[in-house]
């Protein structure tokens, strides 16, 4: 029987019970307040509590609602631009520091799911970042040099391995990150918020914030069925942006992804496809995702939503996709069915806003929000409590909208629909 939720899908069925929160209520005081529970804010809760300081967490929905419940579950390293491109565009001061930071990003992540014990089916066996074409391939062997360079675990497999490691014949080789590996998402959302409750921090669901405004202690921020006295908030509200925060949509390309997924494979069949179990996607422009579940299920991805019928289209295109790249599994129904969104900038570089003295957010992770979602919530717990702008490797910048915004995100939309209504077709 196919699954009825197109937001969380397959997530949702299979995660632990969500942490038991209530809204806020009543007026309450608090040292730190952070909006949004996702990677970020749940993050900084966490990183919070464990040096004793104060937090609120005010979630508008439930924990794990946005990005941090809908995605692929890959935990990679670093950004999509390769390591000399990010030095271009971000200047060689803030790339150095970003190519370090968010290239140890996956050691921040399972050493917290570790220290922790969360259970979210983590499994650090790499990544593969597979060439669908020849110019895909010339690509990676630049990834390659340019990581090997920094003494980076990465090795391109050449054709053959590339199919051994894949299960597919389908592509001209693969880049193999061994930093990298896979989680499932929401239950990684529910664990961070189960180990910031635990170690002191607060948290509240269906919270929105509905108002704000600076008073001489810090901020008053209200939402519908009470108010929160905060010296310093923390603001990660990222794609999903709403309520007094519905403005910063301006400042983001909106992009939406979806995800199918089969029911479990056959024991034979799963020796077959990913059979050390990395997560892995292509070199496309519109992207294909390929990972498995702990359960063995197939889990295919790419650019997209599947509101309306937008459903069967990438339905269709997701079954004639495994019929092309992994014709061992035969012909399968597809159980779930989800899509989100993530955040980008027109350069793919993250933005760090310093909205106040007291009040800052780091957003646009541009598709990978695993790692540096939970890295940057430790960064801004830091910076909100004493530290310095400087310790964050971004520069400050001011919110500023991206007017051809809403062309981008149509673009990538109808491209999208377009090149799965053709694409694998003979």
């Amino acid at each position: 029987m196919k699954d009825k939720n197109i937001t969380h899908g397959l997530w949702a069925a299979t995660a632990p019970p969500r942490p038991r929160l209530t809204p806020l209520q009543g007026d309450q005081r608090t040292d730190i307040a952070i909006i949004g529970g996702g990677y970020t804010g749940l993050s900084a809760a966490l990183h919070l509590a464990k040096t004793g300081k104060e937090s609120v967490v005010l979630e508008a929905e439930d924990i794990g609602y946005g990005g941090a419940g809908r995605n692929v579950g890959l935990v990679n390293a670093g950004l999509w631009l390769m390591p000399e491109e990010l030095l271009r565009l971000a200047g060689r001061e803030y790339g150095e520091k970003l190519i370090d930071v968010l290239g140890d990003s996956p050691d921040l992540v399972f050493d917290l799911i570790k220290e922790h014990g969360i259970e979210c089916e983590a499994l650090r066996n790499g990544t593969l970042h597979c060439a669908d074409s020849k110019k895909g391939y010339k690509a990676l062997q630049q990834r390659e040099a340019q990581w090997l360079k920094r003494g980076a675990p990465v090795r391109l497999l050449e054709r053959d391995e590339a199919a051994s490691k894949t299960g597919s014949n389908s592509f001209y080789g693969a880049l193999l990150d061994k930093r990298a590996g896979t989680i499932q998402p929401l239950a990684y959302a529910y664990g961070l918020a189960n180990a910031a409750l635990k170690a002191g921090a607060q948290l509240y669901n269906q919270s929105p914030v509905v108002g704000f405004e600076k008073t001489r202690d810090g901020w008053k921020l209200d939402t519908p069925t009470g108010t929160l006295a905060a010296k310093s908030v923390i603001i990660a509200v990222h794609a999903y942006p709403g309520y007094v925060f519905k403005s910063y949509k301006k400042s983001m390309v909106s992009m939406s992804f979806f995800q199918f997924a089969t029911p479990p494979l056959s024991k034979d069949v799963l020796e077959t496809i990913l059979p050390e179990r990395q997560g892995a996607w292509d070199t496309n422009l519109i992207l294909s995702s390929y990972r498995l579940d702990a359960a063995g299920r197939l889990i295919v991805g790419s650019v997209g939503t599947v509101e309306g019928f937008a459903y069967d289209l990438h339905e269709n295109w997701v079954k004639r996709t495994i019929s092309k790249t992994f014709p061992q599994v035969g012909d399968t129904q597809l159980e779930y069915g989800w899509h989100g969104r993530f955040a980008m900038t027109t350069n793919h570089i993250p933005r760090f806003h310093v909205l106040d003295k007291n009040m800052a957010m780091i957003t646009s992770y541009n598709g990978r929000g695993i790692g540096p979602g939970t890295v940057f919530g430790k960064l801004l717990a830091e910076y909100i409590t004493g530290g310095s702008p400087e310790d964050i490797p971004l520069p400050v910048s001011k919110i500023e909208p991206i007017w051809s915004r809403n062309l981008w995100g149509l673009f990538y939309e109808t491209g999208a629909r377009l090149y799965h209504f053709i694409q694998r077709r003979i």
